[in-house]
């Protein structure tokens, strides 16, 4: 028996949940049901697809993108964990820490009651990556499917010591034309610019994108709104366990630099972040689980 049946065997639901080798031979979880579709790589426990019933694709990947072992994947849902951006004292440690390209597996699913579809993966620990992380630490991320897309990020610290914790939802959202929309939410947030050197700035009104823009917004409140007229609809962002928000498009020069993003991908991706980054580090005792939540939705203009 192979490993895909394996899997399908153990956690599988059938016409439901399905396991099965995508692009690059990487493992992926289907999952259709009444309310949507979505598709979920093993590696980086990573969403690549999240499409409600008679919607369009809510998230945004690349046609360029590298599906290959240890490579992270351009779009989706990267999980960024257990730090945001470079390490903190050491360079030479994975930028956004190892959980985006490591193998994780799953550990539980469900049909609920309602006809939503439950699936908790846990990052394998070897031991590169426990000296990566240097820290006696678990992870655990649920996905539930519905008319709503809700990701948990559960954390908990196993080791004798405190542990600062950075972490981030990197979610690339599909959008028709990023120089027409508008983020609502974040209006009155003091940002780092990073840019413009990482100076802070003050947020007023709505989010616009007109050029490369690279910002963390911190003690945010608990929802974010990316109006689309071009697709008439606005996708809400409600988020629980986090007090960061990061707003990314590398615009047309850095994209080019980047190699994987697509002809003029960045015109169609928006990356709004749930996070816990910077200012709002999470400072997680020995022995206490932190939660991190975020549910997508889409309401019509």
């Amino acid at each position: 028996m192979g490993a895909v049946d394996e899997l399908n065997q153990a956690w599988g639901i059938e016409g439901i949940l399905n396991f099965k080798l995508g692009k690059g031979e990487m493992p992926v979880i289907e999952i259709s049901n009444a309310f949507a579709q979505a598709n979920i790589a093993l590696q980086g426990a990573h969403i690549l697809s999240f499409v409600p019933k008679g919607e369009k694709e809510l998230i945004w990947m690349s046609e360029d993108a590298t599906f290959a072992a240890g490579k992270s994947l351009r779009g989706g849902v990267p999980i960024c964990w257990p730090w945001f951006g470079p390490h903190a004292s050491d360079s030479s440690l994975p930028g956004h820490g190892p959980a985006r390209t490591a193998n994780w597996k799953p550990v539980a699913s469900k049909s609920l009651d309602d006809g939503r579809t439950s699936i908790s993966l846990e990052m394998q620990q070897n031991e590169q990556i426990k000296a990566v992380c240097g820290h006696a630490l678990s992870v655990q991320l649920t996905i539930i499917v519905g008319k709503s897309l809700e990701i948990s990020l559960q954390t908990t610290n196993l080791g004798d010591a405190s542990f600062t914790l950075g972490q981030a939802l990197h979610t690339y959202f599909n959008v028709s034309d990023v120089r027409k929309v508008n983020i609502e939410g974040l209006e009155g947030c003091e940002y780092l610019d990073k840019v413009e050197g990482s100076v802070r700035k003050k947020q007023e009104g709505a989010v616009t994108i007109t050029q490369e823009t690279d910002r963390v917004y911190v003690n945010t409140g608990n929802q974010m709104r990316i109006v689309d007229a071009g697709m008439n609809r606005t996708i809400v962002i409600r988020n629980q366990g986090s007090a960061s928000a990061i707003v990314w498009n590398p615009w047309l020069e850095t994209a080019a630099k980047m190699g994987d993003l697509g002809q003029d991908g960045y015109l169609n991706m928006l990356c709004v972040e749930t996070a816990n980054a910077l200012d709002d580090v999470v400072e997680l005792a020995s022995g206490a689980t932190h939660t991190m939540a975020a549910e997508y939705c889409i309401e019509r203009v």
